[in-house]
């Protein structure tokens, strides 16, 4: 045999990467005589009509399928790890180096079975750490998900990376088992603000024994602000809590899904809402009267309008009566603002139902 068939074959029987030197070995020669043989299976592999691919991953190389292909041969190809091991593996690789008991408090006792197992399988290593341990992946796992290094910045710059693919999420997202972003009803008009297309709505807050299996694809949750300790108790995945109260709000909402959002979508949005925020505060100008918020919600709406404040200003609340606190905050109020309880339309059309009601409210009580 030639070498070039030598080393295609060691490839493909090792199921993982092998570096120079092993090649080398396995021909008879030194590594760099072996590196151009390998270099030649890489772009052979490239341009062939062929569901799989050879990858230089720095003097290592590893054959595999083709990310396109992943999700027609993933039935057949051998479970090695559980659903459940993969989630606490996936927590160790982004939050690397991560203290165990911070990771048993995340995923629960289970995580000291998966641990025990990951380490017997070479995937990841435990170092002493106090009373408790660290954890960290190992350069095996870096050969196994095909990554050019076991870096911790490069590994969770992957994640990242491949949290961007919108359609199929492919590499290490399929290894998470999770596909779409996971978005709470009222906040499914923000995926359309930042353009994005694979996501999926669902109750985060107090999920059906169905809803919680939904969670299982989802590698990114969508709640709104105040929710994350309730949340939390349901799913272990990355949370990103929003809020939309004001349309600065809506904006900096936005710019927390910058990671996964279509920029031009994204950027056309925020534009449209600067440009609506400048309309509204046009609105304002000519009202004269001040106002006292009863809410820290509604100051932040009379601070977006630019309207004056006095102790004996008009007095503005929610319509929600009262607060979770259970201190009564709309009994005697002059103007009512309406909040999502009873609200319905998009998260656009529910802030403008604020902002109308405080400056036509005010104009109102010009006018008397």
């Amino acid at each position: 045999m030639s070498d070039k068939e030598v080393i295609e074959a060691a490839l493909f029987a090792a199921g993982g990467a092998l570096d120079a030197t092993t090649l080398g070995r396995l021909i008879g020669k030194n590594k760099t005589k072996a590196i151009p043989v390998a270099l030649e299976l890489v772009k052979e592999y490239s341009e062939r009509e062929t569901g799989l691919e050879v990858l230089d991953l720095g003097e290592r190389y590893v054959m595999q399928v083709k990310p396109k292909y992943t999700d027609d041969v993933r039935p057949l190809a051998p479970k090695e790890l559980s659903a459940p091991m993969l989630r606490t593996l996936s927590m160790i690789a982004y939050h690397q180096p991560l203290v165990q008991s911070d990771l048993v408090d995340m995923r629960g006792n289970s995580a000291y079975d998966h641990i025990r197992e990951l380490k017997e399988r070479g995937f990841v290593e435990a170092l002493p750490h106090g009373r408790t341990k660290i954890l960290q992946t190992t350069s095996l796992f870096a050969d196994y998900f095909g990554l050019e290094s076991n870096d911790p910045e490069l590994v969770k710059k992957k994640i990242i990376e491949l949290s961007r693919v919108q359609s199929g999420q492919s590499g290490l997202n399929k290894w998470l088992g999770r596909r779409f972003i996971g978005v709470t009803p009222m906040y499914e008009s923000l995926m359309q603000l930042c353009g994005i297309k694979e996501y999926k709505v669902i109750n985060a807050y107090d999920p059906t024994e169905e809803e919680l299996d939904e969670l299982e694809d989802v590698y990114k949750l969508v709640i709104s602000k105040g929710y994350l300790e309730r949340v939390s108790k349901y799913y272990d995945g990355e949370i990103i809590e929003v809020s939309s109260t004001t349309f600065d709000d809506l904006i900096d909402s936005i710019k927390l899904l910058e990671n996964v959002w279509d920029e031009d979508t994204a950027s056309s949005s925020i534009e449209s809402i600067n440009e609506l925020k400048e309309r509204y505060v046009s609105r304002a100008l000519v009202i004269s009267k001040k106002v006292r918020p009863a809410t820290e919600m509604v100051a932040r709406i009379v601070s977006d309008l630019r309207l004056g404040v006095s102790s004996t200003g008009i007095v503005i609340a929610p319509d929600y009566g009262q607060s979770s606190e259970g201190v009564e905050v709309s009994e005697g109020a002059d103007i009512l603002i309406p909040t999502h309880r009873g609200m319905e339309g998009d998260l656009i059309e529910r802030i403008c139902s604020k902002y109308d009601a405080v400056i036509d409210g005010l104009k109102k009580l010009e006018d008397e």
